[in-house]
């Protein structure tokens, strides 16, 4: 720890968060933000009804993509051991202002991840809340769903509050929970018997056909096209193994043991997630008309449904306690990334946001900061329009919350933020900026880099990119809806930055003594 903290101030920064996780730890927050269970509860029935139970050799697209991402972030996270991960990356490889832009876009996507993660387990706890007592709580309620998130999110705020070890053992047993919920799950269904043989994982299901696709999507007979929208749903899923380098601060031997929790926290997530697709789809009730059986009859729940009820409420506890464990982690590390900003000045009220409890040595006021934010977010769950609205060139759907519209910004800030923060480390390594940590690429840097900045290009315009309401797209990014919440996320931005006195503040911490060194 010593060596940590002599790292820590040659960048310029005294310790003050407290520095008690091991690998294992580190690694299960990422692992519990990636989280394969809430992402495949989630997106199951999108990826079955686009893609057809092929889609399941799709999730080798964005493990492979992202573990290139991962590699080059563990470079920079062995090199820079802040809190603060993606902005303090960026802030030293091109500078202040490409620093602030690229950790707010990437913040506001956390804060709006936690909504979308505390909002997505409303069906799974009323569903429990009715086996256990008998309540009949209406899921779709506006406000059934902010009521429980809302209790949700005063949780998890209390549980980071009150320690980085305790966030640390909330993500541990999540693990736990999400190796019973992946691997364990499979298991499961496969004693309870498959109904489909391997073959079945190659099969389209005709779903590239209008007249035979679940969700009545036209992709014009074009399988290619089907992938194309079909591989968002892992897409969607494979990142969150950055906010290990978040809560770099608080671990052991973080110069070397993030990069190390970044990739096992997006290889296992891959393996886990391809696991239990796979056994999903197998366990698929049987007959010609399976594939729209299953989407129509509401997915993971359809399938589960086949099993004796004691244990579907046994299930039902660990889906609910993922997607906690999820939450928790993800709020974590926005807090952190908070506090790294505040604590070089960069947000109005600074010296406020970056206090540090005395006794958890937590930041408390970002903590608080965050759940606010949040818990306004959860708000716009009571804004929906019953017929499409006009914006110019734009439409906005009839019957779309705008918190729906805001989580589509979830996936495409985190795509923006990370692309930026690879094209960050092009101009670093152009300009001569040489790593020192403990994880480097040697000879491989250049062209693991460059090909982490196509593969994060391609998937964000195919994330973001307008295609028109009646375009099977539409089911991920609202046509130009994801776009214009983009743009929204930049101009509050722009005005917070100028709030903030351009963060000239930040000038007085980008302070690097092992690049002099190298240098000399």
């Amino acid at each position: 720890m010593a060596d940590d903290d002599a790292r820590l101030e040659s960048l310029g920064y005294k310790p003050q968060l407290n520095r008690v996780l091991g690998l294992f730890a580190n690694f299960s927050v990422a692992f519990t933000y990636l989280s394969p269970m809430v992402g495949i509860y989630s997106l199951f029935m999108l990826g079955l009804g686009t893609g057809g139970p092929a889609y399941v050799w799709l999730t080798f697209l964005p493990v492979a993509g992202m573990l290139l991402v991962a590699l080059v972030f563990g470079e920079l996270a062995s090199h820079y051991p802040v809190a603060g991960a993606l902005y303090q990356y960026s802030k030293y490889t091109v500078g202040r202002r490409y620093g602030w832009f690229v950790g707010w876009f990437y913040g506001i996507a956390l804060l709006v991840t936690v909504a979308s993660v505390d909002t997505g387990i409303v069906s799974y706890v009323t569903a429990l809340l009715g086996n256990w007592f008998g309540w009949k709580l209406d899921p779709t309620s506006h406000v059934v769903i902010c009521g429980v998130t809302l209790v949700l999110l005063v949780i998890q705020t209390t549980l980071n509050i009150t320690g980085a070890k305790v966030m640390g053992r909330v993500a541990q047993f999540g693990v736990y929970v999400e190796i019973v919920g992946t691997i364990g799950i499979a298991i499961i269904l496969g004693i309870h018997g498959f109904h489909h043989g391997l073959g079945f994982l190659g099969s389209t299901a005709g779903v590239q056909h209008a007249a035979a696709n679940p969700l009545k999507l036209d992709f014009g007979g074009s399988y290619l096209g089907a992938m194309v929208i079909a591989v968002l749903a892992p897409v969607y899923i494979f990142y969150g193994f950055e906010s290990a380098g978040d809560i770099s601060e608080e671990t052991k031997d973080a110069g070397r043991q993030v990069p190390k929790a970044m990739r096992h926290a997006l290889i296992w997530g891959g393996v886990s997630s391809f696991i239990l697709t796979a056994a999903l789809l197998l366990a698929m009730p049987g007959g010609a008309h399976s594939v729209s059986d299953t989407v129509n009859g509401g997915g993971v729940t359809y399938i589960l449904g086949q099993l004796p009820g004691g244990l579907q409420d046994f299930l039902l506890l660990l889906i609910c306690f993922a997607f906690f464990s999820c939450g928790t982690s993800v709020q974590g590390a926005g807090s952190r990334l908070m506090f790294s900003y505040a604590r070089d000045g960069a947000l109005p009220a600074s010296a406020w946001i970056s206090s540090v409890h005395s006794r958890f040595r937590t930041p408390v006021h970002a903590l608080l900061s965050g759940a606010v934010v949040t818990a306004l977010f959860v708000l716009l769950e009571f804004i929906s329009p019953t017929h499409n609205v006009s914006l110019g060139f734009i439409t906005y759907p009839a019957d779309t919350n705008v918190l729906v519209s805001l989580v589509s910004f979830g996936v495409s800030g985190i795509y923006l933020s990370f692309l930026l923060t690879v094209i960050g480390v092009i101009v670093a390594r152009a300009r001569g900026w040489i790593p020192a940590g403990q994880f480097r690429l040697g000879r491989w840097a250049w062209p693991v880099t460059v090909l982490a900045a196509v593969y994060l290009l391609v998937m964000l315009v195919n994330v973001a990119l307008p295609t028109g309401l009646s375009s099977p797209r539409a089911y991920f990014n609202l046509d130009w809806i994801t776009l214009l919440v983009m743009v929204i996320v930049f101009a509050v931005g722009a005005v917070l930055f100028l709030a903030a006195r351009g963060g000239r503040s930040i000038e007085d911490h980008v302070r690097d003594d092992s690049q002099q060194e190298l240098h000399r």
